[in-house]
This record gives structure tokens, C-alpha cells and sequence, in this order.
């Protein structure tokens, strides 16, 4: 594994009805909403340390402290950007900052662990039969 703090990853997309707001039910306006740009957020932190991982390894978002500081409208391009702050075991830290066109949309923490993908699915789908 080659994960190093420092490390930094980007994730972009354009605002579209579906991305918004009053699509996807966290709000009634036809702006950017909060939980795309959480998505774009995790993106960029996936992207940050992805190639640093071993095989069969991935990661999960764990905690997310995040504000939405200004709107976006239908049409113009988002994209959000990481950089691993801290290595502690598994847990990985991320500074977050998503833009707009316009500047700056969003600011936060966001922490995800690393984990071995063929455990995790399996202690997931083990639920179904908890049940």
C-alpha cells in the first residue's frame, strides 16, 4: 500500500435537473444539492488515494462535516478536489472544497477507512440472513 498524506484527487461534473436540489429531494429549487456535492466530495477523495491501495482493497466514507456555502445553477460545471490530511491504521482524513465556475461552493472534513472489498460485501450481505 502507497498512500501518502498529501495526496490529492478531483472529481467534476456539469449541474444537470437531475443533480438538483429539487430532484433528488433536498429542496425544492433547481440548484446544485447538497448530497451531489457530498458525491463529488467522495469522488475526490476515491480518487486521491485509489491507486495507492492493494488489490482487493477499497474504501468507505465514514464521516462527513461538511457546508454548502453558495448555489450553483442548472448548466454550469462543478468539480470538488481532496487532499489527505492524516493516515491513522485504516482511517484516512480529507480536506474537501467543492467549486463552481464562480468559486468556491463548499468546504469540510471527510474521513473514509480502507477496507478489504470481498470482507466488507460479505459482512454486508450476511444482514439479509440475520433477519
Amino acid at each position: 500500500m502507497s498512500i501518502t498524506v498529501g495526496s490529492k484527487g478531483r472529481a467534476e461534473c456539469v449541474v444537470t435537473q437531475e443533480t438538483t436540489a429539487a430532484a433528488v429531494g433536498s429542496g425544492l429549487l433547481p440548484v446544485f444539492a447538497t448530497p451531489q456535492m457530498i458525491a463529488l466530495m467522495e469522488g475526490a477523495a476515491v480518487d486521491a488515494v485509489q491507486a495507492g491501495l492493494e488489490e482487493g482493497q477499497g474504501t468507505v466514507g465514514t464521516h462527513l462535516d461538511v457546508s454548502h456555502d453558495a448555489a450553483t445553477p442548472i448548466g454550469m460545471r462543478v468539480w470538488a478536489e481532496a487532499e489527505l490530511t492524516a493516515v491513522e491504521g485504516r482511517k484516512l482524513t480529507f480536506a474537501v472544497t467543492a467549486f463552481d465556475e464562480a468559486g468556491p461552493i463548499g468546504k469540510g472534513v471527510h474521513e473514509r477507512f480502507i477496507i478489504q472489498n470481498d470482507r466488507f460485501l460479505s459482512k454486508t450481505e450476511a444482514k439479509k440472513a440475520a433477519q
